[in-house]
């Protein structure tokens, strides 16, 4: 993709403007703040934009020594490694320029659910978790469960996690969607394969700046804790039901025994739905538009099977199949299905920019 001339010096001349502005010592407060995240995000689009226009002018001062007989042979041979990597770079600017999700250096919410299947079903979501667990220690990522509601059988029947790094959100918003296994259950004694799925959310964290809630629209519940836990469990209430008024979400939080603590974890998984749903609302038709590019991420949509006799792992987003089943678990090898997402809905995204 071909950017133009005026295009590029638009950029290069945006970039000095700023430097110049951040090194005048006259910005304060929330000005300086704005500044420096301007200058963060057009930097890498600057940086490749004069790589872009330093080969532009080099090709062209190259063709005019064509014309010097002394000169031809080795121009001819700059000209032709240019004229071969310049593609590369323009497509690394393009991609440089494509707009950001601002959501996509947040922190993450991460949420497991066993889907059909049973006990099949809950220990692969422990699965799930673990390989999260894994490829969030592979990106220097630390996971932190918030609520979580374990399977008698193993695994979870519900899991929920903060995933906290950099660029977080960026590379396992692919992940929200139904995920299948095949596989033969370890109870089955005939050999037969079953299907189980586990469903996954993945949303944005938002602050408190985002999303601001009144305490007018909640209506709190306080009751006795259910499930494993022991004595303590029977005889304080302790659990949490948030219901936030205006959009029908509910939230339960059991975990801790403190009520406090359930109502401040119930808090902020309530926030980062609230903020999920204003993020879809806003963004409307252009975000519809976006994730059918590599699928919707809806939770109801089967996005990734993952077949235990054969080995395999299939994307069926991008028709993308690894025979590296265990890599992919252990988190190894899950980076290279979401570079391939990545890749995909940067390669759409690109096709629209030059219609």
């Amino acid at each position: 993709m071909q950017i133009p001339e005026e295009r590029l010096r638009q950029i290069t001349e945006r970039f000095a403007e700023l430097e110049a502005r951040m090194a005048s010592g006259q910005l304060e407060g929330e000005a300086f703040v704005q500044a420096s995240r301007d200058y963060a995000e057009l930097e890498p689009v600057a940086k490749a934009a004069s790589e872009v226009q330093a080969m532009r002018e080099e090709i062209a001062g190259l063709t005019e020594m064509l014309a010097d007989p002394e000169m031809k042979a080795m121009a001819e041979d700059e000209l032709a490694a240019l004229k071969k990597a310049l593609p590369e770079a323009e497509h690394a600017l393009a991609i440089a320029m494509l707009p950001k999700d601002e959501a996509d250096q947040r922190p993450a919410m991460l949420e497991i659910r066993a889907g059909t299947g049973g006990d099949e079903a809950a220990l692969f979501a422990g699965d799930l978790f673990r390989m999260y667990e894994r490829f969030a220690s592979e990106n220097g990522w630390k996971v932190e469960p918030v609520s979580m509601n374990a399977s008698d059988a193993g695994g979870f029947k519900e899991i929920v996690a903060n995933v906290t790094g950099q660029g977080v959100f960026a590379k396992l918003k692919w992940e929200s969607g139904v995920h299948r296994v095949q596989r033969v259950p370890v109870t089955e004694s005939g050999g037969r394969i079953h299907t189980s799925a586990a469903t996954v959310a993945v949303l944005p964290e938002p602050t408190e700046v985002d999303v601001q809630i009144n305490d007018g629209d909640l209506k709190i519940d306080i009751y006795r804790a259910s499930g494993a836990g022991g004595q303590h469990v029977n005889t304080t209430d302790s659990a949490v039901r948030i219901t936030h008024l205006p959009s029908g979400l509910v939230v339960i939080q059991q975990d801790e025994r403190s009520q406090h603590k359930n109502r401040a974890k119930a808090m902020q998984v309530l926030r980062a739905r609230l903020y999920e749903k204003m993020r879809e609302e806003a963004q409307g038709e252009e975000a519809a538009a976006r994730r059918a590019m590599v699928g919707s991420g809806d939770r109801s949509e089967r996005i990734r099977t993952y077949n235990f006799p054969q080995g395999r792992v299939t994307d069926h987003r991008i028709g993308l199949t690894l025979h590296k089943l265990d890599e992919v678990l252990a988190g190894t090898a899950l980076g290279e299905v979401v570079d391939a997402l990545t890749a995909e809905d940067e390669a759409k995204r690109l096709a629209a920019m030059g219609k």
